[in-house]
């Protein structure tokens, strides 16, 4: 039997759906957080993080009144503490309605019509403030990623065994370490699963912690290779990961936390959760990592 988020996800997901062929922001599904959350112990009253979800699509596209079409990449941002988030499937379909709409009559004009138009619809929706922009060729790019150390550099790989492919955070292990000290690490074999349509969903994940704990690398491993099996939506994984995590730190803690996951039907999502006391403009402004970013596109 469904659960009631599994209900509101398959209105697109799973199905044939043609979508429109003009400008439909019916077509957004929200979809509640607090159905997940209330599994994995974090009160929707007192979230223990701050964050963001980041998408991009990367084939966004609408025309001008004289039918000249118009490309660009378009980045959306909204807080994590919004009631709801918004359905992927749907998302792709209502920014499809896009495509063969004319808005204003040179391409900057229809770009800001449709930067405003998004934002409106989008906001509504979620009932939080959603951010919209497009991206143009010749942004300026960075290296940011350069201090984060790859988790399986850490570990024998003719020794591990990984055992578990359903989602075991008892498989985490730390160990005190004195003084305090910061950890970068990244893991680029991240895989779940669409809680829908069970289709596979891969992506990296960054992690930045301040603590005397150490957690043991070979354990987060373990930990994050458990998801493997699991079905839930990207944002869903990301918040489970940081409250893991979180629960066998110490309080007082900064921990940070980025699911960068592999676009799919031309969108990727990118949500990042922190702690409330992390500093993020000492981590490089953590909160603006996305695969853009890592790509060496500063945002």
């Amino acid at each position: 039997m469904q659960n009631q988020t599994d209900q509101i996800a398959s209105k697109y997901l799973g199905k044939k759906t043609d979508g429109s062929s003009i400008y439909d922001p019916s077509l957004i599904v929200p979809i509640p957080r607090c159905e997940n959350r209330s599994q994995y112990n974090i009160d929707s009253n007192n979230i223990p993080f701050e964050g963001r979800d980041v998408w991009h699509a990367y084939e966004f596209s609408a025309l001008t009144e004289n039918n000249l079409p118009v490309t660009r990449v378009l980045k959306l941002k909204y807080n994590c503490r919004s009631e709801f988030l918004v359905e992927s499937k749907s998302l792709k379909l209502y920014l499809n309605s896009f495509n063969m709409t004319g808005f204003g009559k040179t391409t900057k004009d229809c770009l800001a019509t449709c930067k405003a138009k998004i934002e409106q619809d989008l906001s509504e929706k979620l009932k939080t403030k959603v951010e919209a922009n497009f991206l143009e060729n010749n942004t300026e790019r960075v290296e940011i990623f350069k201090n984060f150390q790859d988790l399986t550099d850490f570990i024998d790989e003719s020794k591990i065994r990984i055992e578990n492919f359903k989602e075991t955070p008892e498989v985490l292990e730390t160990e005190t370490s004195a003084p305090e000290q910061e950890y970068y690490l990244t893991f680029d074999s991240l895989r779940s699963n669409c809680r829908v349509t069970h289709q596979p969903d891969f992506g990296d994940v960054f992690i930045h912690y301040k603590s005397q704990k150490h957690i043991l690398e070979e354990s987060l491993v373990k930990y994050l290779c458990s998801f493997r099996s699991e079905y839930h939506f990207h944002e869903e994984c990301c918040e489970m990961i940081f409250k893991r995590l979180f629960d066998i730190l110490d309080e007082g803690d900064a921990l940070f936390v980025c699911a960068l996951y592999t676009r799919r039907g031309g969108i990727d999502i990118c949500p990042a959760r922190w702690s409330k006391n992390c500093n993020v403009d000492d981590v490089y402004k953590l909160l603006d990592l996305t695969k853009l970013a890592r790509h060496g596109i500063k945002q």
